[in-house]
């Protein structure tokens, strides 16, 4: 079978919907929703996300040096979703889908109280990319909702319900296909 070809674009998906909040001194938070983040490095633990410059989160961000990665579940879908379509120039989001911003430890930046996961993240590097820029943070701090917590004190983010965004679309994952490295795990002998 002949696959079909298409001009350059991304097909990297599902990717992970987060909502990423922002703050300038003396003015109401924002929450802007990314579909654009990843892990850059693990020591120093370093993470990016990537915005359009035109998006009134762009300042927010690039003259507070500072943001907060908010995981988004099941239960905050619609939140994501109406805090990706409307713009923090002319609605209080926090307010609108009553979520509670909670101060965090490093930064100014308050993070979502119902987010299972909350990263704070100070700026070290902008890169201008074309349609985005990428912010490049330094994970300062990671507070997690002990909710989430097993009995041996592993973080359990499925229970949580975690959602990815594909082609326009927000699923939730189901099911663990696998631990890291079952593919090589020996198995027990009876």
């Amino acid at each position: 079978m002949e696959k079909e070809f298409w001009k350059a674009g991304n097909m990297l998906y599902p990717i992970p919907a987060v909502m990423v909040t922002c703050q300038r001194e003396g003015e109401r938070p924002n929450i802007i929703t990314i579909g654009w983040t990843g892990t850059v490095c693990t020591n120093p633990a370093m993470v990016y996300i990537s915005v359009r410059p035109e998006r009134y989160s762009y300042d927010m961000i690039k003259e507070s040096g500072e943001f907060i990665i908010n995981l988004t579940t099941k239960a905050l879908v619609k939140a994501a979703d109406y805090c990706g379509v409307k713009s923090g120039r002319n609605t209080d989001k926090f307010k609108d889908m009553k979520l509670t911003p909670v101060t965090g430890k490093f930064v100014k930046v308050p993070m979502i109280e119902e987010s299972p996961v909350n990263i704070e993240c100070k700026v070290k590097q902008i890169l201008p990319l074309g349609s985005h820029h990428m912010f490049v943070g330094e994970v300062l701090g990671v507070h997690i909702n002990p909710q989430y917590l097993n009995k041996t004190g592993k973080f359990e983010l499925n229970k949580a319900e975690p959602v990815v965004y594909s082609h326009g679309e927000y699923y939730g994952l189901d099911e663990m296909m696998g631990p890291f490295g079952y593919s090589v795990k020996k198995r027990k002998q009876k």
